[in-house]
């Protein structure tokens, strides 16, 4: 498999370091809100990528944090007259909440910032010890210039990236020696939780959070450590800067970056009023909708946002649902039979060709089109009378087995009220009885209730309208 590798700026071959087991560590949300749609986007490719691992005979070991104490969630806890930390714990349920609507796996790590105040402590201390970060009053800070290869994730000289922090310094700012120093440990200010430490009562940076965290839980250099685009810098260069200064070894050997995500074509913005949360999109369009459009561009691309696109989703889901659906009375109907060369020449054909796409750099818009290539031949099998049970069964297999790995189809068909059943068996005897006015009549009101009946060669089909 090849991954694109933002240190390198190339694709790479993925070779883990230890044979098939592979720890992968993305950067999860600071939960002082619901998340919105560019949150889901790296988490449904991180969903995908582990996923995909697993499906090629990977041990995977996958760590989300949560950043659970920050500014923002200090400030709204207090205008809600609430502790924080009752706070985060509510929008951490939520994010689970709209997490698992998408369908993304629950992490076999989720550590928090709260509970790993020690283990950032003795990396602040250690850092302090090594020279590489000073106190400063009650504050803590890194020194950027101590570390030669500052910069070299996000490509940038660091004269260049001090220009631009100088012009962001302000009175917080004022107790660093370089503009370029960025905080590891933060004086505790009036009204704010705090933690005992060595250089007075506070909380930590929010970069020293995630270098603890990944680093506690791996012992060593993770495989992949991923997140969205705009954590290039400065999160992620600093988190390199500090764990490596800390611990002499590479954070990470490969750096997966999710492109950024636009809103008809303009960067989302709360203040254009072209916002949105998760959990809104899910309520007008599903979970399983929201899901599909994040995954039908290749993660590095930029996505836009439209309800054009939306509605593009909502219409290939269909396709895949009605091939299931008809997949599933065709097989009932088939006569018995094993599997015929043709169907299993098919269905490899389509998952080599899924496999080719998703090994080069975790290409899922190219992986879908090999899933849309097997239903179209699917469709042809399922009007074959030819196709036994055992071909279809073997489509049946490989069908499955994709949209498993991309985690999509995975919202439960509604199922069909009594009366429609009724109404359907009713027809289905007016037809036996010939008296097709009395059937059409039924159609009719099946219609009038919201439901479409499909009568095919392999069985009765029953939908919404």
């Amino acid at each position: 498999m090849k991954i694109y590798n933002t240190m390198s700026r190339t694709k790479e071959e993925f070779k883990p370091i230890n044979g098939k087991r592979v720890n992968i560590y993305a950067c999860g949300p600071t939960v002082y809100n619901f998340i919105h749609v560019g949150n889901a986007r790296p988490l449904c490719v991180f969903d995908v990528l582990r996923r995909y691992l697993k499906y090629r005979g990977y041990d995977v070991c996958y760590i989300q944090n949560f950043t659970d104490v920050d500014d923002k969630i200090i400030r709204i806890a207090n205008e809600k007259g609430i502790s924080p930390f009752d706070h985060a714990e509510a929008m951490i349920k939520e994010y689970f909440t709209d997490a698992r609507g998408l369908n993304v796996r629950d992490a076999d790590i989720h550590p928090k910032a709260t509970e790993s105040m020690d283990i950032i402590l003795d990396m602040i201390k250690k850092l302090i010890d090594k020279g590489y970060a000073y106190q400063s009053g009650g504050d803590v800070y890194f020194s950027a210039n101590k570390y030669p290869e500052y910069g070299k994730l996000s490509h940038m000289p660091l004269d260049d990236l001090r220009a631009g922090a100088s012009e962001r310094v302000g009175q917080e700012g004022e107790q660093k020696r370089d503009p370029m120093d960025f905080a590891l440990w933060k004086a505790a200010k009036e009204g704010e939780p705090f933690w005992d430490s060595p250089y007075g009562k506070g909380r930590p940076g929010w970069h020293i959070e995630c270098s603890a965290m990944s680093g506690h839980f791996v012992n060593g250099t993770l495989d992949i450590h991923g997140a969205g685009a705009d954590l290039i810098f400065p999160h992620h260069e600093n988190e390199i800067a500090q764990s490596e200064c800390a611990n002499g070894y590479p954070l990470a050997n490969v750096w997966m970056h999710v492109g950024m995500l636009n809103i008809d074509n303009r960067k989302m913005s709360k203040s254009k009023g072209n916002f949105f949360l998760v959990r809104e999109l899910a309520d007008k369009f599903g979970y399983e909708t929201l899901r599909f459009m994040l995954l039908q561009v290749h993660y590095r691309a930029q996505l836009n946002y439209t309800e054009e696109v939306m509605e593009s989703a909502i219409a290939s889901l269909a396709r895949l649902k009605n091939c299931r659906s008809s997949l599933k009375n065709a097989v009932q109907a088939a006569k018995d039979g094993e599997a015929g060369e043709q169907a299993i020449q098919i269905a490899e054909k389509r998952k080599n060709q899924f496999i080719e796409a998703m090994e080069d750099d975790l290409n899922t818009a190219d992986g879908i089109t090999a899933v849309f290539e097997l239903v179209r031949e699917i469709n042809t099998a399922i009007l074959d009378k030819e196709s036994t049970k055992g071909s279809l069964k073997v489509l049946e297999q490989a069908f499955e087995e994709l949209v498993g790995v991309l985690g999509i189809l995975f919202e439960k068909e509604e199922e069909i009220p009594d009366d429609i059943l009724e109404l359907v068996q009713k027809r289905k005897e007016a037809r036996k009885n010939k008296d097709f006015a009395l059937a059409d009549s039924i159609r009719d009101e099946i219609a009038a209730k919201g439901y479409i009946v499909e009568e095919t060669r392999q069985g009765t089909n029953i939908k919404k309208a």
